[in-house]
């Protein structure tokens, strides 16, 4: 299949058993330059899609560039987009963020931007680029494979006073979806903090906070609400990860593991799903967790 601007989809494995699976059938299973972070839903196309963010960098971990996967869920594949910045001369250059949490609202996709607040970039104009512009994008420097890419560039940055680790969307008790986002800090003690935030909704408002908490809960990788009920994934190095549900004074952990180095959360109300993924090498896996797993009927 191909995207208007004749870029191919690549395949997607999807299994369904007790969880929705997705693996990737390239060597971004196994790569250490490439490693995935955030997660999100939105409408690309007309089509439901599901977005997974990358960074990339050098094995001595010097960062080069950030892109998203967008997965096609109905059909199992996926194109990628490089995410960039304008330098002072017009030009440019890789985005230089760890893009470890997506919030995506129509056409505008808010990136968290560890320690520099959150990042948006525009979906509705997106580029493609060819040759050197390409693969200076992607960071690969010299020859390379990238021959073309496409390009979404970020239009705003937007002040946030904790540290931006990771980002997810907010839900109001019947699921209709809020302009609200929940803006985290990883932490590898127990004093990472979660706040809440209204989304802007023109390019003069800023971020304008709700609500803060502590959950006491260490190595905190993501987080998203529905009515009273927040969820929060924490991670455990090469272990499956934790995930905490309920009141944000009364989080208790869900007996049904996250996967291997689970990263973001998202939210799929639709298909009654809770997306999750693992970030480490050979056990990167995109995957989506029936609600009804977690004892919620709703």
């Amino acid at each position: 299949m191909l995207w208007p601007f004749g870029t191919t989809w690549r395949p997607v494995r999807q299994k369904r058993r007790d969880t929705v699976d997705l693996r990737w059938l390239s060597a971004r299973t196994w790569t250490r330059r490439w490693y995935p972070q955030g997660v999100d839903l939105g409408q690309w196309h007309g089509r439901r899609t599901l977005a997974v963010s990358w960074f990339r960098q050098k094995l001595d971990g010097t960062h080069l560039a950030s892109r998203i996967a967008v997965v096609d869920l109905d059909r199992s594949r996926h194109l990628d987009v490089l995410l960039a910045v304008e330098d002072d001369d017009g030009v440019l250059q890789p985005a230089p963020i760890h893009a470890g949490g997506l919030a995506w609202f129509d056409d505008r996709l808010f990136v968290a931007a560890t320690g520099r607040g959150i990042w948006e970039f525009d979906l509705a104009v997106i580029r493609r680029v060819r040759g050197s512009d390409a693969r200076r994008i992607a960071g690969a420097h010299g020859r390379g494979l990238t021959a073309t890419a496409l390009v979404a560039v970020r239009t705003r940055v937007h002040p946030i006073d904790i540290r931006c680790s990771y980002l997810g969307r907010v839900f109001d008790d019947d699921g209709t979806p809020l302009r609200r986002v929940l803006i985290g800090e990883y932490s590898r003690g127990d004093e990472g903090r979660i706040a809440e935030f209204t989304v802007p909704e023109s390019d003069g408002d800023d971020f304008v906070e709700q609500a803060r908490f502590s959950p006491g809960i260490p190595q905190m990788q993501g987080a998203v609400r529905w009515g009273d009920r927040h969820f929060v994934s924490q991670s455990d190095r090469l272990r499956p990860g934790s995930l905490w549900v309920g009141p944000r004074d009364a989080l208790t952990r869900d007996r049904h593991p996250l996967p291997v180095g689970c990263e973001d959360l998202a939210l799929d109300l639709d298909a009654e799903l809770l997306w999750s993924l693992g970030e480490h090498p050979w056990k990167r896996v995109v995957r989506g967790i029936p609600l009804s797993s977690l004892g919620i009927e709703d």
